[in-house]
């Protein structure tokens, strides 16, 4: 039995092919970029779905894959937004984008190694 552990999560998790199609959606992932009155996306091409300038580096990064972090904050909402390439039998199968809110006070806290 294959388990879907993003359904339950509270982070948006969106799969894109390399050419930029929509694959998949997490239930977060639907609710927070599919509003009311709007037709699924899944099938449609991410680029389609970004005003510039976004969608260019979008698209360079489907050209040229790398993992981008970056934060952003929208309706007083600061978030996390993850874009990381993913691979199938070793090849560029396309990228993951995880979107999750962050909350106002967050630690930050250094790891040292154990034989320190």
């Amino acid at each position: 039995m294959k388990r879907d552990y993003f359904e339950g999560v509270d982070v948006a998790v969106t799969v894109c092919a390399k050419d930029g199609i929509i694959l998949d959606m997490n239930a977060k992932s639907v609710k927070t970029f599919i509003k009311p009155g709007m037709k699924e996306i899944i099938g449609d091409n991410v680029l389609d779905c970004h005003p510039e300038p976004a969608r260019s580096m979008l698209a360079d990064m489907l050209e040229n894959p790398r993992t981008y972090a970056y934060t952003i904050e929208k309706e007083g909402v600061k978030k996390l937004i993850y874009q990381t390439p993913w691979y199938e039998d070793g090849e560029y199968a396309g990228f993951v984008e995880l979107s999750m809110a962050l909350p106002e006070v967050m630690p930050h806290r250094i790891r040292k190694p154990k034989n320190e």
